[in-house]
């Protein structure tokens, strides 16, 4: 599965050329094209900066921009794209979501 695979790869110096590769084959995923509204329909409610009730989340995990979010990358990645995700807690997200989250920090250019 694409997701393990990226995850495992995703910024270990040595498995570049091989994420690259993979990254070849898979659709174009950016902020624009998807992270947004992944963020938006899944995480804001509690974690967008100007959100009052914000369930605990820490105030400091915002994730209002693509920079916002690729600070939280790694964090991100292992609650929302894993097999059996953490996050969001409520509603769980589909395994095709997950996996576009995992080619969006795998592939895109940081903060894209």
């Amino acid at each position: 599965m694409w997701i393990v695979w990226l995850l495992a790869c995703a910024g270990s110096a040595d498995d570049d050329s091989a994420v690259a590769d993979a990254c070849a084959d898979v659709p174009v995923v950016t902020w624009e094209t998807f992270g947004a509204g992944f963020l938006r329909e899944n995480c804001q409610s509690c974690h967008a900066s100007t959100q009052v009730d914000r369930e605990g989340a820490p105030t400091e995990v915002t994730f209002d921009t693509a920079a916002d979010a690729w600070v939280w990358k790694d964090r991100i990645l292992a609650r929302a794209a894993a097999e059996a995700p953490t996050m969001p807690p409520l509603a769980g997200t589909t395994a095709e979501d997950r996996e576009r989250l995992a080619w969006w920090f795998a592939c895109a250019e940081e903060g894209t």
